[in-house]
C-alpha cells in the first residue's frame, strides 16, 4: 500500500497563560493521530507552536512592566515543557515570533494582496478618546447580544458569538471603562466573502469526517455568509505588513498563527531529502491534513485557513479533517487560574504519571461532549484501569517467580485471533477519531488475557505441567508484546519499557511475536499505586 503524507496540525496556545488539563484534553487528539499514522508507515508531519503576537499579551507586559517577548518567551518555554512532559511527539513546535515564520508569512501575505484578496478599507473604527488610541476587539468589553453574557469583543466566552463592528460600538475601553467613539481608520481587509463557494463546496465533500460540533459550526457561519475580516491591527507588537503605507501596523494574530503550520512544515522541509512541503499541502500527493483543537477555534481551521490557502492559487491541498474537542471541567466548573479552579498540566505532571494523565484524557475525554475532570475518577482510573488491569498482567507475567527468560510456548490461537482483531478495530476507531472506544479496544484485550491467565491458573501449571506453563507464559508474554504497539498512541512510556524488557526493537501496526529465549532482566513495576492527593 502506498504510503500517505499526513498533516496533523495541533492548535496553536496562546502564550499569555499556563496550559490546563482542559487545554491538553483538546489538543491531545494530534498526538494519538501522528502516532498511529507513524506504526502504520505513513510519511507524518506533526505540527504546532506558540501563538505570541497580539493585543492580550502586550497589555500584559504593560502591566508587568516588561516586553511582550519577555511575556510570549516566558509562556512558550513552559508550552514547551508541558508537551514534552506529556510526550507530544511534535516534529517542530515553534513560536510566531521565529524569524523563519514571520517571513514565509508576509510572503503568504503578499501573495494574497497580490491575488486581490486584501484590500483597503477607509472605516469608523473604535476609538478611546482617554486612552488615546484605537482598540482591538479584546480591548471592548460588551454585553453579548445573543445571549446577554459580559463579554470581550472577539469571541463570546459563552455563546462563541464573534460580535460585528457595529456591535462593538456599543462597548466600553476595557481598560478604562470609557464609552468607545468612532474614528476613521485604515485597515486592510481579508475578502473572506470571495470563498464562499468553494468553501461551501469543500465543506460539503469532507465534513462526514468531522465531529458534530464542527459541521455545526461551519455551516452556521457559511449560512449566514462569510464576512470580509480585518488583517491589520493598530499594535506595535506582531507581523509586520508587507505593504507600502502600513508601517504603523502590525497583522492579526489569526492570519499569522494558522498559517504556521504551513511555515513549519516548510521549515521541516528544507532539511529533509526524503520529502518536500508541497508533498504534504498541494494537491495530488496522496496527503491529507488534520487539524486538532478545541470548540472554540472551530471556524479558524475549517473556514480561515482554507480561504487563506485558496488565496494563493496555488493548487493547495485544504483541510480534510477537523479533530474539535468538546471542554473539559474541573470539579463541574470551568477551569480558571484566577479563581484557583483546576489545576494546570505541570502541576499534575508534578503528582501523577504522564501515560495515566493521558490515559484519562483520552478515555474519559471531551470528544462529543463536555465532559468532568476529579481528582477522584483519575485516581480510580489509574488505579482501577491501568495498574490493576494492565499494570498487574506485565507484572505477574514477566515477573513470575523464577522465571528467567520467555519460555518456548505455543500461542494460543484465540488470543491471536483477538489481538489481531484489536489491531484491525482499533486503528478503525482511531481514523473514525473515536478514541474514547479506541481505548476500550484495548483495554478488552487486556481483560480477556488477564481471565486467560487466571483460568490457566499458571502457578499450578509451573509443578504439575510445565508445557502448559510455558503456553500461558509465551500467549501472555505475546499479548503484552502487542501492547507495546497497541497502547503506543495512548501510552507511549510505558510501552517504550516494555519494548526494553521484550528486546523488540521497533513498534509497527502489525502483529509482532515475542522472541524465546529473550532474558528477563530488571523487570519493575509500570505503574505505583496512588492515593488522594
Amino acid at each position: 500500500m502506498e504510503k500517505r503524507n499526513i498533516l496533523i496540525g495541533g492548535a496553536w496556545p496562546y502564550a499569555n497563560s499556563s496550559l490546563h488539563l482542559g487545554h491538553l484534553a483538546g489538543l491531545i487528539s494530534g498526538d494519538i493521530l501522528a502516532r498511529y499514522y507513524r506504526l502504520k508507515g505513513d510519511n507524518v508531519l506533526y505540527v504546532s507552536g506558540s501563538d505570541c503576537h497580539g493585543t492580550p499579551i502586550t497589555e500584559r507586559a504593560k502591566k508587568e512592566k516588561v516586553s511582550p517577548k519577555e511575556i510570549a518567551t516566558k509562556y512558550d518555554e513552559e508550552f514547551n515543557k508541558t508537551f514534552k512532559g506529556f510526550q507530544f511527539s511534535y516534529d517542530l513546535y515553534s513560536k510566531t515570533f521565529d524569524e523563519y515564520h514571520e517571513e514565509k508569512v508576509k510572503i503568504l501575505f503578499r501573495k494574497l494582496y497580490d491575488n486581490g484578496y486584501i484590500y483597503e478599507k477607509i472605516e469608523p473604527q473604535a476609538f478611546c478618546e482617554h486612552c488615546n488610541k484605537f482598540l482591538s476587539d479584546r480591548e471592548i468589553i460588551l454585553t453579548c447580544p445573543e445571549c446577554g453574557s459580559e463579554t470581550k469583543g472577539d469571541q463570546c466566552d459563552n455563546c462563541l458569538h464573534v460580535p460585528t463592528s457595529e456591535e462593538l460600538m456599543a462597548g466600553n475601553c476595557i481598560d478604562c471603562g470609557s464609552k468607545i467613539v468612532e474614528k476613521e481608520n485604515k485597515v486592510l481587509y481579508l475578502a473572506l466573502s470571495k470563498f464562499q463557494k468553494q468553501i461551501e463546496e469543500h465543506t460539503e465533500k469532507v465534513k462526514s469526517e468531522w465531529r458534530i460540533n464542527a459541521q455545526n459550526e461551519t455551516l452556521k457561519y457559511l449560512k449566514q455568509g462569510l464576512l470580509d475580516r480585518a488583517v491589520t491591527r493598530d499594535l506595535n507588537w506582531g507581523i509586520d505588513i508587507p505593504v507600502e503605507g502600513y508601517d504603523d501596523k502590525r497583522m492579526y494574530v489569526w492570519i499569522d498563527a494558522v498559517l504556521g503550520y504551513l511555515t513549519d512544515t516548510m521549515k521541516i522541509c528544507e532539511n529533509r531529502t526524503d520529502c518536500t512541503w508541497e508533498d504534504f499541502w498541494k494537491e495530488g500527493h496522496n496527503n491529507k491534513i488534520y487539524m486538532c483543537h478545541g470548540k472554540d477555534n472551530i471556524m479558524f481551521h475549517s473556514i480561515i485557513l482554507n480561504a487563506l490557502l485558496l488565496g494563493q492559487e496555488e493548487n493547495y491541498h485544504l483541510v480534510d479533517t477537523i479533530v474539535s474537542a468538546e471542554y473539559l471541567n474541573f470539579n463541574d466548573q470551568k477551569f480558571s487560574k484566577s479563581k484557583g479552579i483546576g489545576m494546570t498540566a505541570l502541576e499534575a505532571l508534578e503528582h501523577y504519571d504522564s501515560d495515566s494523565l493521558r490515559f484519562h484524557l483520552l478515555a474519559n475525554g471531551p470528544e462529543k461532549k463536555d465532559t468532568n475532570f476529579t481528582i477522584e475518577d483519575f485516581e480510580n482510573t489509574h488505579n482501577g484501569e491501568i495498574l490493576n488491569k494492565f499494570g498487574n498482567l506485565v507484572n505477574r507475567t514477566l515477573r513470575f517467580k523464577d522465571l528467567q527468560e520467555i519460555p518456548n510456548g505455543i500461542l494460543d490461537s484465540e488470543i491471536k485471533a483477538k489481538i489481531e482483531e484489536t489491531y484491525k478495530q482499533e486503528g478503525e476507531l482511531i481514523e473514525e477519531l473515536e478514541f474514547r472506544e479506541a481505548v476500550k479496544k484495548v483495554m478488552e484485550l487486556v481483560e480477556i488475557t488477564n481471565k486467560y491467565y487466571d483460568e490457566r491458573k499458571p502457578w499450578i501449571a509451573k509443578n504439575e505441567n510445565i508445557e502448559e506453563f510455558n503456553n500461558i507464559i509465551y500467549t501472555c508474554s505475546t499479548v503484552i508484546a502487542n501492547l507495546s504497539n497497541l497502547f503506543e498512541p495512548i501510552m507511549p512510556t510505558a510501552c517504550k519499557k516494555i519494548r526494553e524488557y521484550l528486546k523488540i526493537e521497533n513498534c509497527t501496526w502489525n502483529f509482532i511475536d515475542v522472541k524465546v529465549g529473550t532474558k528477563l532482566n530488571n523487570i519493575e513495576p509500570l505503574f505505583n499505586r496512588i492515593g488522594k492527593k
